[in-house]
């Protein structure tokens, strides 16, 4: 089975090719596909994955799954929640996508650390990665599969390691006593926000596509 994943984050892609690799699904970014991005206009996960799998099911004509996943930080209210990709305001600078993803990766950390100067203790930096997968059959399906997934830690006061990507490095896991971006992949893929909805999508899809 054929699904386009509603994104363009290459690294995104690979994440999630390795969490569905049981299935007999094979899974293509909607770039290789020239689909453009959708738009996220709404204030919730969910509502902008489903939009986001929508648009892409009905370019492709078929299957579509989208993820859409961010940092929630208690002491914020939330935020950056839904505007994760883009908290920081930000000018295009470079013609790579993945060399401007970084430029606005780094921006948003700053900007993050930033706003919780005000809180020095770690109870008051408390935050999570939530990821939202939405898959449909097609862009009219009535009965879109829905899962989600939580990651609780707390927020650095500066960056540590080199891998992953986003808020990887300013995310704290107390159980490994290491930043997410200094976990290997197969940790993280084990124990993410989005492995943990990717699990719960792979059931959904093995229960209502699969059988």
């Amino acid at each position: 089975m054929r699904v386009v994943l509603a994104s363009n984050n290459a690294k995104k892609l690979t994440e999630l090719r390795s969490l569905f690799a049981a299935l007999p699904v094979e899974l293509v970014s909607q770039k290789e596909l020239g689909i453009t991005e959708a738009e996220e206009p709404h204030v919730t996960f969910v509502e902008n994955a489903l939009a986001k799998a929508r648009h892409a099911a009905r370019a492709f004509g078929g299957a579509a799954i989208a993820d859409d996943s961010g940092l929630c930080v208690d002491a914020l209210g939330g935020a950056p929640g839904v505007a994760s990709a883009h908290f920081a305001p930000v000018e295009p600078q470079a013609a790579e996508r993945e060399v401007q993803r970084a430029l606005q990766d780094a921006a948003n950390n700053r900007l993050l650390l930033d706003r919780l100067r005000a809180f020095q203790a770690a109870s008051e930096r408390r935050a999570s990665f939530v990821s939202t997968l939405v898959a449909l059959r097609h862009a009219d399906d009535p009965e879109p599969l829905i899962a989600f997934g939580r990651w609780s830690g707390e927020i650095l006061f500066a960056p540590r390691g080199s891998g992953g990507f986003g808020y990887d490095p300013l995310m704290f896991i107390a159980a490994f006593g290491r930043s997410v971006a200094e976990l290997d992949a197969e940790a993280k893929n084990a124990i993410s926000h989005r492995a943990l909805a990717a699990r719960e999508m792979a059931a959904l899809m093995r229960a209502q596509w699969l059988r």
